[in-house]
């Protein structure tokens, strides 16, 4: 998993999102004016063997785009590391940046997308770009995953080619989007277990504020998702 992470981290195949997150990361936000950005394709975040999977969408332009952690230095991470820690699934109940001490346990966050893309959205085409390293990650995951939370319609479109890349049987017609969604995908021939896939806005600040996406809504889907995973 270090060796992909790293190779994440050096990946230049889609020029528009390249010129954004180098810009993104030039320019800088007022409030971080003093910070170095990470300005490169944010790998996923958790340990190698985790039983739960999170992805979302994509890293946010001054959010894991400057500090190199998916979902860590924005609001949206603020409110699902908060929900992981009060289910006990992280160390700590925020984020703030590479060295804050934060481990998560048991569980992985990722995103389909690895760089900050204009406006939040990546392009069809730059997602099938990019879907080939999520599809490493969840077979390197395979022995020990067995619950994947999609954040928002485009996480959940985008995880499952990928979980059928990944050795995953996915269900013909493909599962529908929807919060507290939970479909499971049978393993290959002969394997005793499959893998649940659980669906959840995403908790992006709009979903949040709007109140589309409460804590205890986050939580509730977590929750499910860690018991289905044994955790």
């Amino acid at each position: 998993m270090e060796d992909l992470d790293e190779q994440v981290t050096r990946c230049g195949a889609c020029p528009r999102l390249v010129r954004w997150r180098e810009a993104t990361a030039a320019v800088k936000r007022a409030a971080f004016a003093d910070q170095a950005y990470w300005g490169r394709p944010v790998p996923g975040f958790g340990p190698s063997d985790a039983a739960l999977v999170i992805t979302g969408l994509a890293p946010a332009a001054h959010g894991a785009n400057r500090t190199g952690r998916m979902f860590t230095g924005d609001r949206s991470g603020d409110v699902l590391f908060a929900a992981l820690h009060e289910l006990g699934l992280a160390s700590r109940p925020a984020a703030t940046g590479l060295g804050d001490g934060l481990r998560l346990l048991g569980v992985r966050v990722t995103a389909p997308v690895h760089c900050a893309p204009p406006g939040n959205l990546p392009t069809p085409q730059e997602r099938d770009t990019c879907s080939p390293w999520l599809q490493q990650e969840l077979r390197l995951l395979r022995p020990t995953v067995r619950s994947i939370v999609a954040l928002g319609g485009f996480g959940w479109q985008a995880a499952l080619p990928a979980m059928q890349g990944a050795g995953w049987t996915v269900p013909r017609p493909r599962p529908v989007f929807g919060h507290g969604a939970r479909t499971v995908l049978p393993g290959a021939a002969g394997e005793a277990t499959g893998v649940t896939l659980f669906g959840c806005y995403h908790v992006s600040q709009r979903n949040v504020s709007t109140g589309r996406l409460t804590p205890a809504m986050l939580r509730e889907v977590l929750a499910t998702a860690a018991q289905a995973a044994g955790l």
